[in-house]
């Protein structure tokens, strides 16, 4: 088979890959990119994408329960509901499988070689791949790791059998009666709560002492009510020790030390995600590390010249917008423009019933940076779109320097603020003051006036509250 020859080879076809790959054909760069599976990775094929879908149909489900249990304030009632989950998946997959079509078409149009198999380093600059006709060797000026990362599997719940990590989670075609989450981050949470609406008993099963360990614990006291109203047990300081004698049961230890059984007909394991970068030959180029990451500076360079790493295989936060953001820009500086990674605002979303979302500093963070904070803080229980859309839970809370105003970060919790996120990004980047938020005029009605209420709350002039 002959050999490939180009000036830039992208290796992992996920949400920074391909859009390294993409900008980088639309700037005139030979561009080759090696995927195993579907374009998209993780986010597209098995992750954010389809978890959003299985929370949506979950929550009209739910929505259609009440009704039909005569719990609708709005007087709306309905004769009976069920679902189906094999046209739920199968939905699920056909848009799935819409957005990979189009990754495909978008790597096209930008003239970008796709090349389908897995890639093995022989050095800095050259691959194998393993492709369904044979083996490929490709030979690259320049090369980005994009190989994203895998769920952890725990040593005492190794995946099969009843036990299953998020990927197998999403593609499940029939409900489990009793469905335990081991891991209280932001994916087991997500997906146990989907499952719960749809009619599965829950359990969380959390090691520390708070579901969602990386908010704070205002942000995540609207979840835990919303969780136990939903009829989701929450154990925290518990943990797994492992399946039982008859293999139909997780033995856990609890936060007072008794061991308790807890019945499963399927045990969901969110623990946490590791890089992907075993098979791949980076052993073998002996790349500085940040712990089990490939370490990288502020452009993305890894510590062999040449070899550029971006997403998750890089290290925490694993975003997808992460990912794209560091590879658009990867692809410039290949381009020969001057970029630098500017990581002062990633918002972070958990899509719980409600959604948290944050932006910049919250002001634990600011604090502990030595910042004279001052903080603004509105309800949505005081937000006329939020009345009228059954969903006064939560609140929009700004963080700003004391002294100029400065908005160092915002969070909000509450049905729908994910939205926000882009407000909140942009707020930061744009360095706002809160004059500059409690100043803009905000349509009514809308969520996003708890924005600017939260900024004329910091300045001491809340207009609502």
């Amino acid at each position: 088979m002959k050999e490939i020859v180009c000036k830039l080879l992208v290796i992992g076809a996920g949400p920074g890959g391909y859009v390294c790959a993409i900008r980088a054909g639309q700037l005139g760069v030979d561009t080759v990119i090696v995927e195993a599976g579907k374009p998209g990775g993780t986010c597209l094929t098995v992750g954010c994408i389809p978890s959003k879908a299985l929370i949506h149909a979950a929550e009209e489900f739910d929505e259609t329960q009440k009704m039909l249990a005569g719990k609708n304030p709005m007087g709306i009632r309905v004769e009976g509901a069920s679902i189906d989950l094999g046209r739920t998946i199968a939905w699920k997959d056909g848009i799935v499988g819409r957005l990979t079509s189009g990754v495909s078409g978008l790597l096209q149009k930008a003239r970008v070689k796709i090349v389908h198999g897995r890639a093995h380093f022989r050095d800095g600059k050259t691959v194998e791949v393993e492709t369904e006709t044979g083996q490929q060797i490709i030979r690259a000026e320049t090369v980005v790791i994009a190989t994203g990362s895998d769920p952890v599997e725990l040593a005492n719940l190794p995946f099969g059998g009843r036990v299953m990590s998020s990927t197998a989670a999403l593609s499940l075609t029939e409900l489990p009666k009793k469905l335990v989450v081991v891991g209280g981050g932001y994916i087991g949470l997500e997906l146990g709560t989907a499952f719960a609406k749809m009619g599965s008993d829950v359990t969380v099963v959390e090691a520390t002492p708070q579901v969602l360990p990386q908010y704070d614990a205002e942000l995540v006291r609207p979840v835990m009510r919303k969780l136990t109203e939903g009829g989701i047990r929450v154990l925290t300081g518990a943990k797994a020790i492992g399946l039982a004698d008859n293999g139909e049961a997780l033995v856990v230890e609890t936060a007072d030390g008794r061991r308790e059984t807890l019945p499963a007909d399927r045990i969901l394991v969110t623990v946490g995600r590791r890089p992907r970068t075993a098979g791949s030959g980076l052993e073998e180029l002996d790349l500085d590390r940040a712990g089990p990451y490939l370490r990288i500076d502020d452009r993305c360079r890894t510590s062999m010249r040449g070899i550029y790493a971006i997403g998750d295989v890089t290290g925490e936060p694993m975003l997808a917008h992460r990912a794209m953001a560091q590879g658009e820009m990867v692809a410039e500086i290949i381009a020969g423009k001057k970029r630098a990674w500017d990581k002062r605002c990633i918002p972070a979303i958990c899509f719980t019933d409600p959604e948290i979302v944050s932006a910049g500093l919250s002001a634990v963070e600011a604090k502990a940076q030595g910042y004279e904070i001052r903080i603004g803080q509105f309800p949505f229980s005081a937000n006329g779109r939020a009345m009228t859309m059954l969903s006064e839970e939560g609140f929009v809370r700004v963080v700003a320097r004391a002294d100029t105003n400065l908005v160092l970060g915002l969070q909000a919790v509450g049905a729908g603020v994910s939205e926000l996120s882009a407000a909140f990004a942009l707020a930061i980047e744009m360095g706002a003051r809160l004059e500059d938020i409690a100043g803009t005029i905000h349509a009514h009605p809308t969520r996003s006036e708890a924005v600017m209420e939260a900024a004329l709350k910091a300045l001491g002039s809340a207009l609502h509250i």
